[in-house]
């Protein structure tokens, strides 16, 4: 008699795969992903429309967001390592979805009731409402950052195991899933707004998230089912509450503990020890409210002594450039003459070739290894870059380095030549708004005469969106290093600052252009970008230089060679 178990069909793999934890885990990031592309494009578009087709509340909004998350992103980071996972992602869930909707109703009321709210206090109501929708918003982008932190950079490498590859595989579907919905999201509630009206999107937004948060709390609850290894959690005494007769009695069908389940990749078995609980000096005032400060500190500490801190800045590096499908570049392609539709056909090809880098990751990182693919990847896009640099020099380029850079910073400071009105087809993403020199391109563009070549202009964008092969494949490198190195303890905290680190980069790439925003100073913002991507990918080679090495050396050393030698010597007597 024939004991063996039957041999699941098609049909039953499909549907198990469709059941998998790794499966919700995409469905929630799909439905979390595209309600913050949605929101993210449409909050700059409102704010812009409702302060007279000016780009002050979008920078204030801008701003506002950088310095929250430069300040808090290691709070936040301490929050989400000191918690149960499932608090921490039911918590930043329930936090973000309900800022959203709170916000979105609260703009269909101004965009209603404006005229009535500016006659009441003499505007200070209406300036009431434009602060609340300013914080509330900012609220959510924070609640978002966690949500971000758990899933993405917890969640996904519990879910994944011990297995590296499905943890390769599972990072770069969700890049792909990003890359998707920062397209398809945006068109879908422009149309709306486009054949409706602002009052209308911010309905449907807010309905959105209203639906969204529903099934994403009920998706986030069956994968914690599925893996009992999120229910541990170093550095708690203890699994939640919750679900531990669900644990126990999976991990003895397993023959296994969710102790030993719930190891991190690259940790080898170390068991990181509880909290200790706080002294009574611990639980005085001033000793609590320094508390805050003290998390910064030692995360930006604990960040700087990681084995990976040299790639993560790296990748921080990244940030700082003018190369990449915001309203910066698009605002100078205008005024090197390139339509609407042609830059959407430019931003489909460049997305195209974001997710050709993601799927190039993962055959990389199987043939070469992992920090071996950051390596080549690096090379790929600096190799890219360069038809940036030569398009600063190719004909139907504007540079001229005889106008000041600072020439149109200054006019518009002293009052000689005023702000044009934002031209709302460039108004998307989250910072992109802070920087007036779109504007400002885009009414250069009206007054030169027709170029008499579109070489420049076409080496820039081949080499921007070619890079984007190496930039993507590069990133997942960066994120997958973080995710196996650091300690499961110090994910969030870790994770946080990184965050800190591309906002800051972020933020001074946006001010290098408000000091030059004309069109003949752009080459000379290219140069500089290229500059900082290279000085990034340096630090990368050194990271690379001392992992490979090290590994190389006790591979090579004496020790081990003696070791090799006296295993596979016959055994004497």
């Amino acid at each position: 008699m024939d004991n063996a178990a039957p041999k699941k069909t098609f049909c039953g793999s499909v549907g198990d795969f469709f059941t998998s934890a790794k499966f919700l885990i995409y469905m929630g990031h799909a439905l979390s992903t595209w309600g913050d592309r949605m929101w993210n494009f449409a909050v700059a578009v409102f704010l812009v429309e409702l302060y007279g087709n000016s780009l002050l509340l979008t920078a204030v909004y801008g701003l506002v967001v950088a310095g929250s998350v430069l300040l808090l992103g290691a709070i936040i980071g301490d929050w989400v390592d000191r918690n149960p996972r499932l608090k921490v992602a039911q918590t930043s869930l329930l936090v973000q979805n309900s800022c959203v909707i709170l916000c979105g109703i609260l703009l269909m009321v101004v965009f209603q009731f404006k005229d009535q709210l500016a006659d009441m206090y003499n505007g200070w109501l209406l300036t009431t409402c434009y602060i609340l929708v300013i914080t509330i918003a900012n609220i959510a982008n924070l609640a978002s950052t966690a949500t971000a932190i758990t899933i993405q950079r917890d969640w996904v490498v519990v879910v994944a195991g011990q297995d590296s590859s499905k943890l390769a595989d599972m990072n770069a579907t969700v890049r792909i899933i990003d890359q998707l919905t920062n397209i398809l999201a945006p068109m879908l509630v422009g149309q709306i707004m486009a054949f409706g009206s602002h009052f209308v999107g911010c309905g449907f937004i807010s309905g959105w998230n209203l639906c969204s948060m529903c099934l994403e709390y009920a998706l986030l609850w069956k994968v914690y089912q599925k893996t009992p290894a999120l229910a541990v959690k170093a550095g708690q005494k203890e699994p939640d509450v919750e679900l531990k007769q669900l644990n126990s009695q999976k991990d003895l069908e397993n023959g296994q503990s969710p102790e030993e389940s719930s190891q991190p990749l690259m940790t080898d078995g170390a068991v990181v020890p509880a909290r200790p609980a706080p002294s009574t000096k611990e639980t005085s005032c001033c000793y609590q409210v320094m508390e805050p400060i003290r998390t910064l500190k030692a995360g930006w500490v604990s960040y700087y002594n990681q084995s990976i801190f040299f790639a993560g800045m790296s990748l921080s590096f990244l940030y700082m450039t003018v190369l990449g499908f915001d309203c910066i570049t698009t605002g100078y392609a205008y005024t090197q003459g390139l339509n609407g539709s042609v830059l959407s056909l430019l931003m489909g090809a460049s997305a195209i070739a974001g997710i050709c880098g993601t799927v190039a990751f993962t055959w990389v990182r199987k043939k070469c290894g992992l920090v071996r693919t950051g390596f080549i990847s690096g090379v790929a896009q600096l190799s890219c870059l360069m038809l940036c640099v030569v398009s600063v020099f190719a004909p139907g380029s504007p540079l001229d380095l005889t106008v000041s850079p600072f020439l149109d910073l200054y006019s518009h400071l002293v009052g000689d030549r005023p702000l044009p009105e934002a031209d709302h087809s460039l108004t998307r993403g989250l910072m992109g708004d802070i920087v007036a020199g779109n504007a400002t391109m885009a009414a250069a563009a009206e007054e030169q005469p027709p170029l008499q070549s579109y070489m420049s202009v076409g080496l820039l964008f081949a080499g921007v969106i070619a890079a984007r092969v190496g930039l993507w494949s590069f990133d997942l490198t960066v994120t997958q290093l973080i995710q196996e190195s650091v300690v499961e303890s110090e994910r969030g905290v870790i994770n946080g600052v990184q965050n800190s680190m591309n906002y800051l980069l972020d933020l001074l790439h946006f001010i290098m252009v408000i000091l030059a925003p004309n069109p003949e100073a752009f080459g000379l913002l290219v140069i500089i970008s290229v500059s900082f991507v290279a000085m990034g990918h340096i630090m990368y080679f050194r990271f690379a230089f001392r992992s490979l090495g090290s590994r190389v050396f006790l591979c090579c050393s004496p020790e081990k060679k003696a070791i090799k030698e006296l295993a596979e010597s016959p055994t004497t007597v």
